[in-house]
């Protein structure tokens, strides 16, 4: 892909810009022309569409000084866009669309109320074991260790997961969203999750698979998410 080439005028970007979008690879800036297929969506991205869309009208509800509330508490919030070396955070508007989010993937949409940024704490997942349930579901198990954690109940793993051949590369776009069957417990706790129809998911019928995902917590009290972590491993059924 062309490498995008910083002038006097502009340093760097990202993002996108008429029929281009600029991306980071290697610490440095390529650009390439959008994908200009028609792409309906699935039953689930549709989904996602219409709680987005809910979210941005209910920002746009909102009275301007409780806006002007979250802008304040976004100010410690690093953001994932470069530059990254820590003076760019996120506004307002991007924090109250992430609980937003957060709140509706746990099963409690609603407009959120302003909440000041918590760091997440220290925690570790490791793959344990899978089985099949039913016909054609999957169960998945993580140990899933905090560090000093008063109130780990107040959390929940959200897992982005792909499936593939052994060997198979990562998709991110093949990847699914996951939400724990129940909440994080004290001190080491299980974290199972339930993949309905999961070899029509990916379209595999196999004895093994590769699992690509990235983990997550969902803080059931703010809607807020920390940046996810990415594992990949074995399993057979």
């Amino acid at each position: 892909m062309p490498r995008f080439e910083p002038s006097i005028l502009i340093s760097d970007c990202w993002g996108s810009v008429g029929d281009l979008t600029f991306y980071h690879q290697n610490g440095q800036c390529f650009y390439k022309k959008k994908n200009q297929c028609v792409f309906k969506g699935t039953e689930g991205q549709l989904a996602q569409v219409d709680v987005h869309k809910r979210a941005l009208e209910a920002w746009r509800g909102l009275e301007h000084s409780v806006q002007l509330t979250w802008n304040s508490y976004a100010e410690p919030v690093i953001s994932h866009k470069p530059p990254f070396d820590g003076s760019a955070h996120i506004s307002g508007h991007n924090l109250f669309v992430s609980a937003y989010h957060g709140f509706a993937t746990l099963g409690d949409e609603h407009v959120p109320t302003p909440q000041p940024w918590q760091e997440f704490p220290v925690y570790a997942v490791t793959f344990l074991s899978s089985e099949t349930a039913g016909s054609g579901d999957l169960r998945l198990r993580f140990a899933v260790n905090f560090e000093n954690c008063p109130t780990p109940e107040r959390y929940r793993l959200l897992l982005k997961l792909q499936l593939t051949r052994p060997g198979g590369g990562k998709n991110s776009g093949k990847m699914r969203n996951f939400l724990s069957l129940a909440p994080s417990s004290a001190g080491d706790s299980t974290a199972e999750f339930l993949i309905r129809d999961f070899r029509d998911i990916w379209g595999f019928d196999l004895q093994e698979y590769q699992a690509h995902c990235h983990y997550l917590l969902l803080d059931s009290r703010t809607g807020y998410r920390n940046i996810h972590t990415p594992l990949s491993f074995f399993f057979s059924i």
